[in-house]
């Protein structure tokens, strides 16, 4: 092999893509696009060595465009520039500009009219969600698909397809035992990039045998795979199978199974992902039962940033115990999705005009202001009025739960109100 395994099996075409089904299968939507020659910029989202880069190469062998490669983080402006020139006189260019949501104004501003014209297919990758990462102004100009994290049987398929493979693969005889394959399948947690990596080492530095063959077995690979993937995985959960499991265990108050499932994610050191679901932990299952759990958690997390591991695991530990034994609520949870359930159903219905804002000049409701009753200029802080728009009047979306003091308090001041409206 001239290139590293993990860079020469990477697709050529798009029928040698591994996984993704939902995007790549036949009649799904990346595949109808390139079959049909109407390619449009993109960017692709989900956890490393999944396949980000591997749809972006297969769809320009596939549609015999010139491809090249950004990094937002590195690579400079000039160098994106002699892009669009090449794509300008090329007549056309697909560009995997990788870490998308680093890319910084000046960048953005010269790649925007580039989105527009057409010359040049954008296919933009990252691990981060870009509805909150990547800028509006390139996401109104772009397609966005979520990747799957790839399944044990995608990683053996590839696997095996490197070891059979001998323009793209090992171009020496190779063989691997079931345990050893079942083993890197199910111990690189859906990342591909990993496996090839780990395989390839496991091969160069094992010996042929009398028959010409290396032969590779499962201690082979145990020795060869990072250290972070074998706790990740041990037993076969995958990335987002702990995760959920920590916070199902949480949020059923078992603090020896939170405090496993944190270690866990602990030492395959994945800080980001554990601090990202403790967080939403925080307010999704504790909520407003313990408010000041909310405020620990952010206070610890940001203690764990900084000091990174190992000693970052001390207030993760001080937090999960807190959030397993906290008392929970998820009644403001349910209560926004289904006020956001009602959006959808209406749409956006008419404000109250005493609602609206009057103060701007121009406004065609100015003086509707005078309408409006001002809470604070009342004994009790509350007048009635009417608040909701006409078709939700009468709509009752926060149920309190009577969990913890707190909520137990919202919930008095919610009934007095109620009684006060009838």
């Amino acid at each position: 092999m001239i290139e590293n395994l993990a860079l020469s099996m990477r697709p050529k075409t798009i029928d040698q893509i591994i996984g993704q089904n939902h995007l790549v299968g036949k009649g799904k939507i990346i595949r109808r696009m390139v079959e049909a020659k109407r390619l449009s910029s993109m960017i692709l989202y989900g956890p490393p060595g999944i396949g980000k880069t591997s749809i972006a190469s297969a769809i320009a062998g596939t549609s015999k465009y010139a491809f090249r490669t950004f990094n937002a983080t590195v690579d400079t402006k000039k160098r994106l520039q002699e892009i669009a020139e090449e794509a300008k006189f090329s007549g056309g260019l697909i560009l995997l500009l990788d870490e998308i949501h680093r890319l910084d104004k000046t960048k953005q501003d010269f790649l925007l009219p580039l989105l527009e014209n057409g010359n040049l297919i954008m296919i933009g990758a990252t691990t981060e969600n870009p509805f909150f990462s990547v800028t509006p102004a390139i996401r109104s100009r772009v397609q966005i698909f979520e990747l799957e994290p790839l399944s044990n049987d995608d990683i053996k398929t590839a696997v095996q397809m490197a070891i059979t493979d001998t323009e793209r693969g090992f171009d020496f005889p190779v063989s691997l035992d079931d345990e050893a394959l079942d083993f890197i399948a199910t111990s690189t947690n859906g990342d591909l990039r990993s496996a090839f990596n780990s395989l390839e080492l496991a091969v160069l530095s094992t010996p042929e045998n009398e028959e010409g063959i290396r032969h590779i077995t499962r201690d082979t690979m145990e020795n060869s795979l990072q250290k972070s993937y074998i706790t990740m995985d041990k037993n076969g959960d995958g990335h987002y199978d702990v995760l959920s499991a920590l916070q199902k265990s949480i949020r059923g108050s078992d603090v020896n199974a939170s405090l496993h499932y944190a270690a866990r994610l602990i030492e395959a050191g994945d800080l980001p992902s554990l601090a990202r679901r403790l967080m939403v932990i925080a307010y999704e299952d504790i909520g407003l039962a313990n408010p000041e759990a909310q405020i620990h958690t952010v206070t610890a997390l940001e203690a764990a940033q900084k000091i990174g591991f190992p000693e970052a695991r001390i207030p993760i530990a001080n937090i999960v115990i807190d959030l397993a034994l906290s008392p929970k609520s998820n009644s403001a949870y349910l209560a926004m999705d289904q006020a956001i359930a009602d959006l959808k159903k209406t749409g956006h219905l008419p404000i109250p005009r005493h609602l609206r804002d009057g103060h701007y000049k121009g406004s065609k409701e100015l003086g509707n202001a005078q309408d409006y009753l001002y809470p604070h200029n009342f004994p009790e802080k509350w007048v009635d009025q009417q608040y909701l728009p006409d078709k939700l009047l009468g709509k009752n979306y926060f149920e309190p739960n009577q969990t913890g003091k707190y909520e137990r308090a919202l919930a008095t001041t919610k009934e007095k109100i109620d009684r006060l409206k009838k």
